[in-house]
């Protein structure tokens, strides 16, 4: 029996449903163009258990087959998109507070500044 990556057992709930439906997707995508396992297998260059493996939703498939059969639909443009820096809204958001926060640190700099240069009354 093979070994079960960490990773994989560790997958959240919402990845793993997701996975599960891009399987079940694209074998709605399969049928839909009357393509058998084998016929589609043989397209993809793997085996009919891999692709039913694929199907079920299995997350040990590699991302190789994943794409090759968005390939297939003509899907796999969508890969270059999936985590593109300017749609990473946890980096976006740690971003806005980081410069929030330096706008801040320069305006207490400045009102120091200001202070410390403010002439002296007697």
């Amino acid at each position: 029996m093979p070994k079960t990556a960490r990773a994989l057992l560790q997958l959240p709930p919402a990845t793993a449903a997701a996975i599960e439906k891009l399987g079940a997707d694209l074998a709605v995508a399969r049928l839909r163009r009357k393509e058998s396992l084998k016929t589609w297998a043989t397209r993809m260059g793997v085996s009919v258990p891999t692709l039913q493996r694929l199907e079920a939703g299995d997350s040990a498939v590699g991302i190789g087959i994943v794409a090759t059969a968005l390939w297939l639909i003509q899907r796999d443009g969508e890969l270059g998109r999936l985590a593109a820096p300017e749609h990473d809204q946890g980096a976006i958001e740690m971003g806005v507070r980081e410069a929030v926060e330096l706008g801040r640190a320069r305006a207490r700099a400045s009102a120091e500044a200001r202070t410390r240069a403010a002439p002296k009354k007697d």
